[in-house]
């Protein structure tokens, strides 16, 4: 009896272990597939129509070709043994292989375009690695709700990927070279995500995207990129949505006022502030932010009361007689720059109850504390527009210096 019992649980453990071995039955080799790292899309040329192949539909019978304007997807793709794993060191000889391969295709939509795309590439196009995807002002204004749909629906993209507008041609912002990094895509991605470590830049990745434009009481926003002098790329402001279009932008310095409104801890922008009573002028960086926000309903209408307490420090002044080592000196820098601070949040929030974009997500405010005002007075994302520009808002700023600098005397 004892060796039949051993038998038996030999083979329940055999039975068990089968499952395990068939997890590879589906494996790819990476080299094996297209890796792309990058997407850009804009708006095709005239002549797109007349070069488009019979790909996923046709001209004649069947398979109609959808009504949608089309589009240009440009797709950066690594080439396997050319992507640098540490810093280059130089010393190569002959000529420099590039480590990634840049090709584009149109289609009526994105996945109509990179179905017209794989017909030129060997390799299955694989998206697990996606990093950026860059999307042209010019169609964000029209919408990204068609973009959206199908990397939603597809498993292989991360919700960690970065989506950003691009202030021209999205494709020209993939192909820049920096000094920095040899492949544009992790470049890029890299420059957001030290923003967001540095304080420049708050998290924004294209998962939370989604979440914000799916809330009925806040409007997304997106990163807006620029080209600078061909080998370099710019951080120029927020992209504001309302619903899932664009309807405008910030300058740089105010995606530092949008943070401090939100809470955003870790400052990383620093402001001119004048010395009152002097013609002297101080560079103040803000270190530490935290804020405050409470709504009540005055008159029938939200009305928005923000507290923003700020620390900071001196960076620099510009002449050489003001003294800011005195209290009476800091506090009166500490003072002019929490009134310069107020009215710049509240210019802010005029310039996005003009668009009709809550980027602040004051809605969800809303929401939260009076739900009978909004389920009886707002109900929907659009009516919240509405509302949101007819609020009132109170901003107080209060400003803390902790740090002069040191000089030798």
């Amino acid at each position: 009896m004892g060796n039949h019992g051993n038998i038996i649980r030999l083979l329940c453990v055999i039975v068990l272990l089968v499952p395990l071995l068939t997890g590879c039955w589906d494996s790819v080799d990476i080299e094996d597939r297209a890796v792309v790292l990058a997407i850009a899309i804009d708006k095709a040329e005239k002549n797109a129509k007349e070069n488009e192949a019979e790909i996923s539909h046709l001209k004649q019978k069947g398979f109609r070709k959808p009504q949608e304007k089309m589009i240009r997807v440009t797709a950066q793709i690594a080439v396997p043994g050319r992507i640098p794993l540490g810093p280059d060191t130089g010393g190569g000889t002959g000529e420099e292989k590039p480590p990634v391969w840049v090709l584009s295709a149109v289609g009526h939509t994105l996945d109509d375009a990179l179905l017209n795309l794989q017909q030129e590439v060997a390799d299955p196009i694989f998206l697990g690695h996606l990093r950026v995807i860059i999307i042209s002002k010019d169609l964000a204004k029209k919408g990204v709700k068609r973009f959206n749909d199908y990397f939603r629906r597809n498993p292989e993209i991360r919700r960690s990927a970065w989506l950003a507008i691009s202030n021209g041609n999205a494709a020209k912002l993939i192909n820049v070279a920096p000094k920095l990094e040899r492949v544009p895509a992790l470049y890029i991605a890299a420059m957001l995500e030290n923003g967001v470590k540095l304080g420049k830049f708050p998290n924004d990745f294209i998962g939370l995207f989604w979440r914000t434009l799916s809330s009925k009481g806040q409007d997304a926003y997106l990163p807006f990129l620029k080209v600078k002098e061909e080998e370099n790329i710019q951080i120029k402001g927020l992209a504001n949505f309302s619903n899932a279009k664009m309807v405008g932008m910030t300058e740089p310095l105010e995606i530092g006022l949008y943070m401090g409104v939100m809470g955003e801890r870790k400052g990383g922008y620093g402001v001119f502030v004048d010395v009152p009573g002097t013609k002297a002028k101080v560079l103040v960086e803000a270190v530490h932010r935290k804020s405050r926000v409470k709504t009540v309903i005055r008159n029938g209408k939200p009305h928005v009361q923000i507290k923003i307490r700020y620390e900071g420090q001196i960076n620099e002044k510009d002449h050489e007689k003001v003294e800011i080592n005195k209290s009476a000196v800091i506090k009166r820098i500490e003072k002019k720059a929490a009134t310069d601070t107020e009215k710049s949040v509240k210019g802010l929030i005029r310039k996005t109850q003009q668009m009709q974009s809550d980027i602040f997500g004051f809605g969800e405010y809303v929401r939260a504390k009076h739900p009978t005002y909004w389920n009886e007075n707002v109900k929907t994302k659009e009516n919240w527009h509405k509302l949101y520009k007819e609020g009132t808002y109170e901003v107080k700023v209060v400003f803390h210096i902790r740090r002069v600098g040191m000089k030798a005397e």
